[in-house]
């Protein structure tokens, strides 16, 4: 492989305009993992900046002559090692291609390259009253290239979904370097398998992403903002299963535990763990009257789970504050120390029973664990924090990890519910989706890459 890769390399620097390849060490090491916390990673031969699918085409032609691996990365946001580079490799960055081609409002879609920030897109599309949904925490970093390849979801996506269902079609190279296109830019059509939509959420393993369109949708109506401070995790679980059952869907339902809120306090000073322990932000944007019905029973829900406390906000900027300081949540408990996040989905009925779980779990292991979560479609982020020379909580973090994969599982929950499988749910999802399932997409990856290059060992390894 290091013949192969020093070969590949020097191809590279023949074909691609000066400046594309990168061999420097130093920058080598910074573009070699994502962000998931122990998740492995290699050194990769040469780091490509393309800059237009031509240039891709010619990466992965070359690289497919010669065995070498092809790594697809985005801002490096990811969770699950998805992105980790392995050695010999080739990354691929697409911060170069960062062009909003279009945005039409006629059609209410968006042409892109992968490179786009999704907040540059949304700010974007709200200039010509559209709206771009997908909202994921990492929003004002992370790429919609980055966005596709993990289907990420995000606070609006209990009413709204994930990328997968703004996704109309796609510019990719594939196989051995053909360019092709697949989906559509019509309203509808179902002209032969959704091999856009397989790529949505494959994580770079069936091929790179050179181009996107996306659906828009037109401007929302402002939203109502509900608070609500609750003494435990279970309570507050037990108040998004009663929004469950009382067939409200807000646009954004969002929980965060007294160790996120402690975490946002001492670095920005927002004095949110004084409320109570458990804080629940929910939003309604529906229209007019219906709105206002919703917000309401929105604040009964709260009222009758056994909320402490529990309000309408009626200042926007305070709303707004509290909205901020949820996407604050993560990178607060990062300052504390190494932190391995889950993200685990389980049905919304069992949000409770799910977060008491997790609260056994963390006793059993002696392990601190902050919450965050997605409430509102049951996707849940335990934070495992741990010191940075504990060795032996580094371990029962792991263990822990893996009770709470074992436990979403059990009932009837999924492994990852936007971050993607990368390196670290490869067993879980093993568990899953059982071997006859996992046949199918080992078949889909020896069809789709016939050469075996494209993030070889994520997701699930062919050998095991």
């Amino acid at each position: 492989m290091a013949v192969m890769s020093g070969n590949v390399v020097a191809e590279l620097e023949r074909v691609l305009p000066t400046g594309r390849v990168v061999r420097d060490a130093d920058v080598l090491a910074s573009y070699s993992h994502d962000e998931a916390e122990w998740a492995p990673y290699g050194s990769p031969a040469a780091l490509v900046r393309p800059r237009d699918t031509a240039e891709v085409a010619e990466i992965v032609a070359r690289c497919a002559a010669l065995g070498v691996p092809v790594v697809a990365r985005g801002a490096g946001t990811g969770l699950s090692g998805g992105a980790n580079a392995l050695d010999g490799c080739v990354v691929i960055s697409f911060e170069a291609m960062n062009k909003i081609i279009a945005i039409d409002p006629d059609e209410r879609l968006a042409v892109v390259q992968p490179g786009v920030v999704n907040d540059e897109l949304r700010d974007a599309c709200a200039r010509q009253d559209l709206w771009y949904p997908p909202d994921p925490a990492s929003a004002p970093w992370s790429t919609i290239g980055g966005n596709v390849a993990t289907n990420a979801g995000g606070l609006c996506c209990v009413k709204y979904g994930v990328t997968r269902d703004y996704v109309l079609g796609m510019e990719a190279v594939v196989g051995r370097g053909e360019v092709v296109r697949l989906g559509r830019r019509t309203a509808k059509g179902v002209a032969g398998y959704d091999l856009a939509g397989l790529m949505v959420g494959s994580e770079g393993t069936l091929g790179v992403i050179t181009e996107i369109t996306v659906r828009l949708r037109g401007r929302r109506a402002a939203e109502r903002t509900v608070v609500g401070y609750f003494d435990s995790l279970v309570a507050a679980g037990q108040a998004v299963a009663a929004v469950s059952a009382a067939g409200v869907v807000p646009s954004a339902l969002e929980l965060i535990d007294r160790h996120c809120l402690r975490a946002v306090d001492e670095w920005r000073h927002m004095g949110l763990a004084d409320g109570g322990n458990v804080l629940l932000l929910g939003r309604s944007d529906a229209p007019g009257q219906a709105g206002e019905e919703e917000a309401d029973a929105i604040l009964a829900c709260f009222e009758s789970a056994g909320a402490t406390w529990s309000t309408r906000s009626t200042d926007p900027e305070e709303a707004e504050a509290l909205f901020a300081a949820r996407r604050l949540a993560y990178p607060a408990v990062e300052r504390l120390g190494p932190v391995l996040t889950e993200d685990i989905c389980v049905p919304r009925m069992l949000v409770p029973e799910m977060l008491a779980r997790i609260e056994r779990i963390a006793t059993e292991h002696d392990i601190h664990i902050a919450n965050v979560a997605h409430a509102g479609d049951g996707n849940l982020h335990p934070l495992m924090i741990t010191s940075p020379d504990d060795d032996a909580a580094r371990e029962r973090a792991q263990e822990a990890f893996e009770r709470i994969v074992d436990e979403a599982i059990a009932l009837g929950g999924t492994v990852t519910g936007e971050h993607g499988v990368g390196l670290l749910k490869r067993r879980g999802l093993r568990e899953e989706v059982g071997p006859v399932v996992l046949g199918m997409h080992r078949a889909i990856k020896q069809a789709l890459d016939p050469a075996g290059i494209f993030n070889p060992g994520k997701v699930f390894a062919l050998d095991t």
